[in-house]
């Protein structure tokens, strides 16, 4: 099975607290069943099985727009074969 990195982002964003809808996207990607989890105050990584990673993205992309995202960036990247 493929592994997948994720990066993304959310907006607009706030410098001095953290939007609902950062808040909600970080919750997602650290409550998904993935290997490796890097949050940051400018952007995010993880990485996983690509069927975990997806159906982070597809969660995170429902709640984040939910929560008040104006915009979502992110980039899926192939990282290898898990077998």
């Amino acid at each position: 099975m493929e592994r997948l990195r994720v990066e993304f982002t959310t907006e607009p964003f706030d410098l001095d607290e953290a939007p609902a809808h950062a808040v909600v996207a970080r919750e997602v990607i650290q409550g998904a069943e993935l290997d490796a989890v890097d949050v940051g105050p400018f952007g995010n990584t993880a990485e996983g099985r690509a069927d975990a990673v997806l159906a982070a993205v597809d969660a995170l992309l429902r709640r984040a727009l939910e929560a008040g995202a104006t915009r979502v960036s992110l980039q899926v990247n192939v990282i290898g074969d898990s077998r």
